[in-house]
């Protein structure tokens, strides 16, 4: 009798282990699925400039939304903007979302495995392009810019260049893109894990590509990168936000661990 007591005992230890092994399982799997929020309207802590300690002027919180504010700049007088990173982590694979809004003639990106240390996130660091499709071209000169890369039309905003590209590698699916005017809010999802990478616009999917692959180091050779040899190689970084010398609006900026 004392030996089936001592067994039952046994086995009931067993048992609450089992259920305290697979409680911790599930918490890890939860916490690997909750959202981080980069940023949620009444803070820019964990933000600061490429290749900075601190934040560059312009970058401010206005009615909750991070904002770049400044005067629209032309694309032939561009020099190069003041882009800011999350510098609190790094990530390597994620869902990215967030919202955003533009002026007419806007322009902006969000790059992502960024390393610091560059002349800026465009040469090292993948980008989802954000412009305003409709009016860009109408209001910038592109012609000088767009020559150098044979473009038929050089004066026409470039399917590579619109809104959800990865930005001279991967166009976005027209057939799939709804665009919001400018003034108003639209919403970007990026996921990334080494077997694909998706590019949402206003919760439809523009483009998927396979990072590092036969065909995705074709487009990279293409002539785009050909002065960016670190261009797309790392595999963690940070997350940036670009000055691409025109106002711009986040918020809800928030990621998932993947």
């Amino acid at each position: 009798m004392k030996k089936i007591a001592i067994l039952i005992s046994f086995l009931a230890i067993g048992a609450c282990k089992s259920v305290q092994t697979a409680d911790a399982g599930k918490e890890v799997n939860q916490a690997s699925n909750e959202w981080i929020y980069l940023f949620d309207g009444t803070s820019m802590d964990g933000w600061r400039a490429y290749n900075g300690e601190s934040m560059p002027p312009g970058w401010t919180i206005k009615d909750g939304t991070l904002t770049f504010d400044t005067e629209l700049g032309l694309e032939q007088d561009y020099k190069g903007g003041k882009d800011i990173i999350y510098g609190e982590e790094e990530f390597d694979n994620f869902e990215l979302y967030l919202e955003w809004k533009i002026p007419a003639g806007g322009n902006s990106g969000i790059f992502y495995h960024v390393k610091e240390g560059y002349s800026g996130p465009p040469v090292v660091s993948p980008e989802y392009q954000l412009i305003d499709d409709e009016n860009y071209a109408k209001i910038h000169d592109l012609t000088g810019y767009n020559s150098q890369f044979g473009a038929e039309h050089p004066e026409l905003l470039q399917d590579w260049q619109k809104t959800g590209a990865d930005y001279a590698m991967h166009v976005a699916d027209d057939t799939q893109k709804h665009l919001n005017p400018v003034g108003e809010w639209n919403s970007s999802k990026i996921v990334f894990t080494p077997e694909k990478v998706e590019h949402w616009l206003n919760r439809k999917k523009l483009l998927e590509f396979v990072p590092w692959s036969e065909d995705w180091n074709t487009k990279k050779n293409s002539g785009k990168w050909d002065e960016a040899p670190d261009y797309g190689k790392y595999k963690k970084g940070y997350i940036a936000l670009q000055d691409h010398s025109s106002p711009i609006w986040f918020k809800n900026i928030k990621i998932k661990k993947l």
